[in-house]
């Protein structure tokens, strides 16, 4: 569903993450059968996650990550870590939040589903439209930008540089 984007963070010198590579061996054959993911099989990979993207701000290393993040908690699961889940407390007292700038990739269904039928990846494409079903697209006050899957991965890479070296968003 996401295009690659390994060429983008070569191009910045920032270091690249696919998300899928984080799913535990249970994430993997339950989507692989065909069942979608539910928020209990999310929370602990978007965890995992947040603890990626923690090292690399404790590095100074600027980081994409190509995650699905449907819903506007998971995003904050990413920003927060587990302390965004109600009840938790903060892993550590004082510890900010991320500073994190979500691209979110827009497009019809048809497109995406064209791109998936394409990779070779353990989510089928039948699963496409559970994640349609999902998604809770980001809103403010969230730090985010939409960039429309109806461009070449070329253009739409061009369009987030641009938008990051005008500093129309937040990245320190």
């Amino acid at each position: 569903m996401i295009p690659n984007f390994t060429c983008f963070s070569t191009q910045l010198g920032w270091r690249f993450y696919d998300a899928d590579d984080y799913h535990s061996l249970e994430n993997k054959k339950k989507m692989a059968e065909g069942i979608p993911l539910n928020d209990k099989d999310r929370i602990p990979w978007l965890c995992a996650l947040h603890d990626v993207l923690r090292r690399e701000e404790s590095l100074r290393q600027a980081a994409v990550l190509a995650c699905s993040a449907l819903k506007k908690m998971y995003r904050r699961v990413l920003v927060s870590g587990p302390s965004a889940i109600e009840g938790n407390q903060p892993e550590q007292p004082g510890e900010a939040e991320l500073k994190i700038l979500f691209v979110h990739l827009d497009g019809p269904f048809n497109i995406i589903a064209s791109r998936l039928e394409k990779r070779d990846h353990f989510m089928p494409p039948e699963l496409l439209k559970s994640q349609f079903d999902t998604l809770e697209p980001p809103s403010t006050p969230e730090n985010f930008i939409t960039v429309s899957l109806e461009k070449s991965v070329p253009e739409i890479v061009l369009e987030i540089e641009s938008i990051i070296f005008q500093g129309e968003a937040f990245l320190d």
